[in-house]
């Protein structure tokens, strides 16, 4: 029965309408998980490296420490990211397959995932490291390690009942961040008391069977609620829920483009996928302290300033921009077969990104307690990307033809069909082109001639809105037919 699921797969992957992004995705997403086993990797070198011998600490005591923390975040990343197989086990429940059968099959997948096998380039190398370098017995050590493995293994099937609850979820991350906080200023250790728990694989056997008999309690559990919910009606369904009415009549003044501003605003209030963006935003404004504080020394070069200026006020126009026209993918053909101009539709979006842009330069005052040097390169960041970055997402949004589900937050980084030739070559505009505009300022002049440049950019982009626009719109136009067509599809 698995190989049958198996052969499904494989020809739903090579019969797929997007076969060629879905090869040039499968790559590019390969170098990004080869760079991350290499960090993983080399990260627990530098970590033995660095606690042995500049703290003087035993490694083993200090990575028990934080496993907590480690722990915790892990989950917290499965939810953002890692996508359960429902969209692959709607289409069998018409077959006659047991729904014991297909579970299985879809648990087994969520074994085999990356977010499972990247913790082993952390803690084999390291455990490697306390037998032989640090002298640690080899048995205890292996029992650590396989105890972690149960601890990783039971955020993966926790994380499948979790589907779905964002409240929890917040609420989890939430208690980390106060805790991480408290820890630092000294108020309160969580770590006093979660060290013994995780040191306690390494000294008592014991601990280790309950990991894995709480992991087995887990799976069973997790199992049952899968399988009670297996069906169109019930988990696989659309949850619905009571709306309210909303006439947003303050937004009049922006004419026609106000019934777009108006949609706009009420799919980001009541749809899960477009609010993550809003999270994401509030993320990417704390981006800016791995450049501005000095933390990281490879970032400490003048021009990855204007970098950071672009990603902290850039934040919602970055993730929001990325995929118009996917947000109205659900009613799309419906928009088209309606008496409308491209260019009203655009501006609605443009709009959006520019109040977005400039709620995150202000939000981003903050940076002024590093100085007026650190906060000008936001300011600059924002012009340019209201200028420039504004219009180029759009551009760029014209070939991404990849429909978006509103009511899930997964894959909020993109898919599949959002990785193109034109889509990357229209990147380079967003981080490069600032950056070496303010390469030349800075190096031929001085830095405040870099900013000049890139500030120049960005009005001169604004000047030529209508011009632009004009552009994006024959190009919306060409590839309107393509775009619905590609709606239609099914992953």
């Amino acid at each position: 029965m698995f190989k049958h699921f198996v052969t499904l797969q494989w020809k739903s992957f090579w019969r797929s309408a997007s076969l060629t992004s879905g090869i040039f995705m499968k790559i590019f997403m390969g170098f990004w998980a080869l760079y991350l086993m290499l960090v993983m990797a080399g990260g627990s070198f530098l970590v033995f490296s660095y606690v042995k011998k500049d703290l003087c600490l035993d490694p083993l005591q200090v990575i028990n420490q934080f496993l907590i923390y480690w722990v915790v975040f892990d989950l917290i990343f499965r939810y953002a990211l890692q996508q359960m197989p429902v969209i692959n086990i709607k289409p069998l429940l018409i077959l006659p397959f047991d729904k014991k059968k297909i579970v299985s099959f879809a648990f087994a997948k969520t074994i085999f995932s990356f977010f499972n096998i990247i913790h082993a380039f952390f803690f084999i190398p390291f455990s490697i490291l306390l037998i032989v370098k640090d002298g640690h017995s080899a048995m205890s050590v292996m029992l650590w390690h396989l105890g972690l493995i149960g601890l990783i293994f039971f955020n993966n099937f926790l994380n499948i009942i979790l589907n779905k609850k964002d409240n929890l979820i917040f609420f989890i991350g939430g208690i980390l961040a106060v805790l991480g906080g408290l820890q630092y200023y000294g108020y309160f250790d969580i770590t006093t008391y979660t060290t013994p728990f995780f040191q306690s694989l390494y000294d008592t056997p014991f601990t280790v069977l309950i990991v894995f008999v709480v992991l087995l309690i887990m799976v069973v559990f997790s199992f049952r609620s899968f399988a009670r919910n297996l069906y169109l009606d019930a988990g696989l369904g659309s949850k619905s829920k009571n709306i309210t009415t909303e006439n947003l009549d303050w937004l009049d003044r922006f004419g026609k483009t106000a019934i777009f501003l108006k949609n706009d605003i009420k799919l980001i209030k009541r749809n899960k996928r477009p609010r993550t963006t809003i999270l994401v935003s509030v993320m990417f404004l704390f981006y800016g302290l791995l450049f501005f504080t000095g933390g990281i020394e490879t970032y400490e070069g003048p021009v990855w300033r204007i970098f950071a200026g672009i990603i902290v006020s850039g934040g919602f126009l970055l993730t929001f921009g990325q995929f118009v026209p996917s947000w109205d993918s659900a009613y799309y053909p419906l928009m088209m077969s309606q008496n409308i101009k491209y260019k009203e539709y655009l501006s609605s979006k443009w709009w959006l990104m520019v109040v977005g842009t400039i709620i995150s330069a202000i939000l981003a005052s903050g940076y002024l307690y590093f100085g007026w040097e650190v906060y000008l390169a936001v300011l600059v960041g924002a012009i340019y990307n209201i200028g420039v970055n504004s219009h180029v997402v759009l551009w760029a949004g014209a070939y991404v033809k990849s429909p978006i589900d509103l009511t899930s937050a997964k894959n909020a980084f993109g898919d599949k069909q959002s990785f193109n030739i034109k889509t990357m070559l229209l990147s380079l505009p967003k981080m490069a082109l600032p950056m070496i505009l303010y390469a030349i300022g800075h190096y031929a002049y001085s830095p405040n001639a870099g900013y000049a440049l890139v500030t120049i950019a960005g009005i001169a982009g604004f000047a030529f809105k209508d011009a632009v626009f004009n552009k994006i719109e024959k190009i919306y136009r060409t590839e309107k037919h393509k775009t619905l067509w590609a709606y239609k599809q099914k992953k």
